[in-house]
């Protein structure tokens, strides 16, 4: 008897080169380490590791608009019985990993590419090195600038959400917590803007390495505080 191996394909978009990055991934094979998907130019990678305690599989990505890979825990049956199942970055909303069949994922990986490229036309960049600059460069001001003045407007429009106060709430009547009881406040670090809620402590922090992660943002209908 011949046993059906489990497999999929996972993908990402190198935030150096711009190349799609893609591997066909077996259960078996992620079973016995943690799978490292390199980029051809040698600097970036993405990682898969089955916990078997859970069977989840945790993803680190790397991500397009931001200096640091994201991680996803995803459920192993999801991992493996999806046509296709998308990560987005938690700050643009857009697709960074790819994980399903194959040629969905390479049509997915198309389709962002282009998403993609109309995104650096619009901010007149035109080589994806060109994204971060230097990683030990100081935030410009007028990427900060345009980040704390988003972050400004979802603030007014009710649109911050937090451990008290989150996404779908309606604000509690008679001395209860309302939202008038969550301050929010904002503090540039060298990773970016940090928003904190003074009442809860969940925070979030923005990127500002780069004018393409501020349009990003600006997309943005919601901050999630966690």
């Amino acid at each position: 008897m011949v046993l059906e191996t489990k497999q999929t394909t996972i993908a990402y978009r190198c935030p150096k080169c711009g190349a799609g990055v893609m591997s066909v991934v077996g259960l078996f094979t992620l079973s016995g380490d943690m799978v490292k998907l390199k980029c051809t130019c040698g600097e970036s990678e993405m990682q898969a590791t089955l916990r078997r305690e859970d069977k989840q599989v945790r993803l680190s990505v790397p991500c397009i608009f931001c200096n640091k890979p994201h991680s996803f825990n995803v459920s192993e049956n999801l991992f493996f019985g999806k046509d296709v199942f998308l990560l987005p970055c938690p700050y643009s909303d857009i697709n960074i990993g790819f994980v399903g069949e194959l040629n969905q994922v390479k049509a997915e990986l198309a389709r962002t590419e282009l998403e993609l490229l109309d995104m650096l036309e619009e901010n007149g960049i035109d080589d994806f090195r060109s994204l971060h600059g230097d990683e030990n460069d100081l935030p410009d001001p007028q990427i900060v600038d345009v980040i704390a003045y988003i972050i400004g407007d979802l603030d007014a429009e009710g649109k911050i959400y937090c451990k008290c106060f989150p996404e779908g709430r309606e604000p509690l009547p008679d001395g209860e917590m309302d939202r008038e009881d969550s301050e929010y406040e904002i503090e540039v670090t060298d990773d970016g803007i940090k928003v904190s809620c003074k009442c809860c402590g969940a925070s979030k922090v923005i990127p500002t390495d780069s004018m393409l992660s501020a349009h990003a943002f600006l997309n943005s209908d919601y901050l999630r505080l966690e």
